[in-house]
């Protein structure tokens, strides 16, 4: 694919400083580009490398343009999203399946398919079912009763979505992602499990993706929702009646326990843990385990620093000793509180005496 950079630049609206006729063919790291690959620098670490670059174009703010480097720039406000749009623009992702609705899917009667929607080879959808104009259901993907999926949404291989499920517009769903699997509910009667019944949905907004892997509950009454322009990695557990605020971002092995509200453009990050029934608000960047409700917007981390294993093993043990330093402190500073009136008496004397 051939693009000339005077076309990019307009569809960015980037400023050329340079050769506006040069033809990229492709996008490069800043440090391996050639003269037919377009670059970007946004780390300014990354800076060092900009001198000699090698790159047909490079994508950076106004500041870091070189003046008579001889290499050609497109001055854009955010370079980051800049490389973004310009990766849609060469983006070869093929479709989940190929148009119409393969011989071999099996598809209820009763489910309404848009003529311009797909349906790869071996997928299930089942009664009541509708799936909106251009939406892909790729191969072996499942759809299951009474689900609703919106208008230029893709679901790759082996995705599925459970009954009564309600997907938006515009949404990417990676393979091997469950939409609506059972929450974990149950009562226990003198030792044997009561499985409650998951009666709740779950209902995604628009522009949401879900990664590889990912589990995402139905509710056990209430829905679990996952509001519009969301973000989730690989490998996340999305437990029964969550709530996922506007626009928040989700990284990969993240764990979601029942009832967790998520605010609005929160940064989850990998491997980070929820406990049940707590709430977060907006704007909240989270690295670590969270066991009680974040009231205040900023950044929470609560891992600890890796250390090499032999300092490891020394520490462990301490851990267990705090409480009884704790109780150790605590009764050398009732002694201290105990001293101090006959210290305070001591030098009232000594006060006097010195006054004779």
């Amino acid at each position: 694919m051939s693009m000339l950079l005077k076309d990019i630049a307009e569809k960015i609206g980037g400023r050329i400083i340079g050769n506006d006729a040069a033809e990229i063919l492709r996008i490069a790291n800043l440090q391996t580009a050639n003269k037919d690959e377009i670059s970007f620098l946004s780390d300014k670490k990354m800076h060092k490398y900009l001198a000699e670059s090698k790159a047909g174009a490079v994508l950076v703010k106004e500041e870091d343009v070189l003046p008579d480097s001889g290499i050609t720039f497109v001055v854009v406000p955010n370079p980051y999203v800049a490389f973004a749009r310009v990766a849609q623009m060469f983006d070869t992702t093929p479709r989940a399946c190929a148009p119409g609705i393969h011989p071999t899917a099996v598809v209820d009667p009763t489910a309404e398919i848009d003529e311009t929607a797909s349906v790869g080879a071996h997928a299930v959808i089942e009664s009541g079912v509708k799936i909106g104009a251009g939406t892909q259901i790729g191969p072996n993907c499942f759809v299951g009763k009474n689900t609703v999926i919106g208008k230029n949404t893709k679901l790759w291989a082996n995705v599925s979505v459970y009954h009564n499920c309600v997907i938006g517009d515009s949404c990417l769903f990676q393979s091997g992602c469950v939409i609506g699997s059972d929450g974990f509910g149950y009562a226990n009667e003198r030792g044997e499990w009561i499985k409650i019944p998951q009666l709740g949905r779950v209902v995604i907004g628009n522009r949401v993706e879900i990664g590889a892997s990912t589990a995402v509950d139905r509710g056990a009454v209430d829905d679990t929702v996952i509001e519009d322009n969301v973000i989730i990695d690989n490998q996340v557990q999305i437990a029964h009646n969550d709530k996922i605020g506007y626009g928040t971002a989700i990284a990969g092995a993240a764990v979601f326990a029942g009832s967790v509200e998520l605010g609005k453009y929160c940064i989850v990050g990998g491997t980070s843990v929820f406990d049940g029934h707590i709430k977060i608000c907006d704007g909240v960047e989270i690295l670590g385990q969270v066991g009680k409700n974040i009231n205040k917007p900023g950044k929470y981390h609560s891992f600890l620093p890796v250390l090499e294993a032999e300092k490891w093993w020394k520490l462990f043990p301490k851990m267990y000793s705090a409480d009884r330093l704790a109780e150790k402190v605590k009764a050398l500073e009732k002694i201290v509180q105990e001293l101090r009136p006959s210290e305070k008496a001591a030098d009232a004397t000594d006060s006097k005496d010195s006054s004779k």
